[in-house]
């Protein structure tokens, strides 16, 4: 099934319930990053130009039933500063009262519920919390990519209950992007700590592109599967069959892996102020690599310089201490630069690597989703649109 797109209905003057992800860092009810919120703007203006009203849900965090600590209250604020319209705040997503505001709503108004996940039913995919949540609007548009890949009332079963549903411009944008089925002239950059969660988007872009590059902890995984002594670094034991098995397919079908030349170490303990560069050969038992070395930044660079798209998923090291950082910030600056180039970011710690030490601008795409992005970009079909093709009345 194809969803729609928001611009392929007639929303003017229409009460739409718009499902967007608003889970952001808040501390004293400050937003700390508003990457996703900004996000929304587009389908937020395109639904204001068509006169259409707006009922705005989302969730944040887990709370465990009522806590205040997790009010979108905040996201309220924020919303009602930058639009400078009327705006409606309620304190239960479902209540008659929050059901009366979104049936009353004039065109052009906003009504933000509170969170979603104060009720349990909406992780549970609750029916009959679907169906009070259907009261809202006349048409539904999804528009939260980072939960796609669950399986929520407010992404799923909600959908039974309208006769017209579509998706903004969040998801449109992320379906074009992560949903990668061309090797010509692709590649692709790993990182993260487990081979465990990256093996099926691994196994996928060696069909789907020209070239990987290995880095982050999961190279150690990589890297004892071939004997190769990588001293007390993190390594997954259960993995490394599963490792070898894909050098192995790689060479089989001529394909390229990337594995760094060197590395930013410490002996003993990550916490030890001893840091220095050892080739990927020379580790001792003490030793812990926790960035790819400079050597490894140039064999990047260089092996990226003739590729038409480049996709990112996971940090090359420990980014939470600068000292292992730099391999993942001069890779970042070097996308950047990059002209005529695709290069997609694939969200979740990536996105937060590249934004504690610089910013998200200059990519082709940057995700909003981390599990949701990495399951397309392992040739995954979404629960979103398992949802869709179940419960979807178009």
């Amino acid at each position: 099934m194809i969803m729609k797109h928001i611009k392929e209905l007639n929303i003017k003057n229409k009460t739409l319930l718009i499902r967007f992800d608003y889970n952001v860092p808040i501390e004293n009810n400050i937003i700390l990053n508003d990457f996703r919120i900004q996000s929304s703007f587009k389908t937020i203006d395109y639904c204001l130009s068509k006169n259409a009203s707006i009922v705005i849900m989302s969730h944040l965090g887990r709370p465990n039933g009522v806590d205040l600590k997790f009010s979108l209250k905040p996201i309220y604020d924020y919303l009602k500063k930058y639009y400078n319209r009327k705006m409606f705040f309620s304190e239960d997503c479902i209540s008659e009262e929050a059901i009366e505001i979104s049936k009353n709503l004039n065109p052009g108004e906003i009504h933000i519920l509170e969170n979603l996940r104060f009720y349990d039913e909406e992780s549970s995919n609750d029916d009959s919390f679907s169906a009070k949540l259907s009261k809202h609007a006349e048409i539904y548009v999804c528009d939260s990519f980072g939960t796609a890949h669950r399986e929520h009332s407010s992404n799923s079963k909600v959908l039974k209950y309208f006769k017209n549903s579509c998706i903004g411009y969040i998801i449109s944008r992320e379906f074009k992007y992560l949903n990668v089925n061309d090797s010509d002239g692709a590649g692709v950059v790993i990182g993260g700590a487990k081979i465990s969660t990256k093996i099926k988007m691994i196994n996928y872009f060696l069909d789907n592109s020209d070239i990987i590059f290995i880095g982050g902890a999961m190279l150690f995984t990589f890297l004892k599967s071939q004997n190769i002594n990588i001293g007390l670094s993190k390594v997954e034991e259960n993995m490394l069959d599963i490792a070898s098995d894909v050098i192995k397919k790689a060479k089989k079908m001529n394909k390229k892996i990337i594995f760094p030349l060197d590395l930013v170490c410490v002996k003993d303990t990550i916490d030890s102020k001893r840091i220095f560069i050892k080739d990927i050969d020379k580790l001792e038992n003490n030793d812990i690599g926790l960035d790819i070395g400079p050597k490894t930044v140039n064999l990047f660079i260089e092996n990226m310089k003739n590729l038409k798209s480049i996709i990112w998923n996971g940090p090359l090291g420990y980014f939470e201490n600068k000292d292992f950082s730099k391999g993942t910030i001069e890779i970042s600056k070097y996308l950047k630069k990059l002209n005529n180039v695709s290069t997609i970011i694939g969200g979740g710690d990536t996105v937060s690597a590249i934004e504690l030490y610089d910013n998200i601008d200059g990519f082709t795409h940057v995700s909003t989703g981390g599990g949701a992005s990495l399951k397309l970009l392992s040739g995954e079909k979404l629960n979103l649109t398992k949802s869709w093709e179940l419960y979807s009345n178009e």
